[in-house]
């Protein structure tokens, strides 16, 4: 186990696992929240079904989260090696022709995602006042006819605002430009990719990151344009 986090390829494969888990995650996330365009009674009830296995959902948390910090840490260290190993930069073409832009900026939009990643967890897990913008709390809203947490109401009024609404496209955008390249990375990783089915994941990686796009992004645009309320 300790020559696994040692070596290189051990890194990628703690990168190319921790990765699998959080995509599936955010494929399982992003179904979920989309229950919004079915009205209030379905998103709460789902909700509260989650709620109401805390045992579960904090387990479900707590690897998420060992998922997160074993991915930035495989990450940044393999960053760095890869820095160690070339000191020195390409001379000549200072901008690397083979590889895309989503290749060459993955530690940054990583880094940049888990700031989202945060403040989304303070916007609608913890419901922290100070960071909706709205000058409500979340805690308070209840659905009338259950009294449970109405969180149909709390997303409406939490993407109202259209500089939070446009915070999460943007995190979105990074988010999917972190996996267009991050798909391909993680089958390559685990040896899945070759010459034969390297064009076809490739393809995969952008389709699927362009749906998540969309579906998570339609629901802040919904809202702000009136067809949610």
């Amino acid at each position: 186990m300790l020559r696994l986090f040692q070596s290189s390829l051990g890194k990628k494969y703690i990168m190319a696992v921790s990765g699998f888990v959080l995509f599936g995650f955010v494929i399982v996330h992003m179904l979920g929240n989309l229950q919004i365009f079915l009205g209030p009674e379905p998103l709460n009830r789902y909700a509260h079904f989650l709620q109401s296995m805390p045992e579960l959902l904090w387990l479900a948390r707590i690897v998420l989260l060992t998922m997160v910090a074993l991915h930035v840490w495989s990450a940044i260290k393999l960053s760095l090696e890869n820095k160690a190993a070339r000191p020195a930069g390409y001379e000549g073409n200072p901008t690397p022709v083979a590889a895309s832009y989503a290749s060459r900026t993955m530690l940054m939009s990583g880094l940049i995602v888990a700031v989202f990643i945060i403040y989304h967890l303070l916007h609608f897990t913890v419901q922290t006042p100070a960071v909706n913008l709205t000058g409500q709390d979340f805690k308070t809203f209840l659905d009338p006819q259950t009294k449970h947490h109405d969180v149909f109401r709390m997303m409406v009024v939490g993407y109202s605002k259209f500089w939070v609404s446009g915070f999460y496209i943007l995190g979105m955008a990074l988010l999917c430009l972190h996996l267009s390249h991050g798909v391909t990375g993680m089958f390559q990783s685990l040896g899945l990719k070759n010459e034969h089915t390297g064009k076809w994941i490739d393809r995969f990686a952008l389709a699927v990151a362009a749906v998540i796009f969309l579906g998570n992004c339609s629901i802040p645009m919904a809202v702000l344009l009136g067809y949610v309320r």
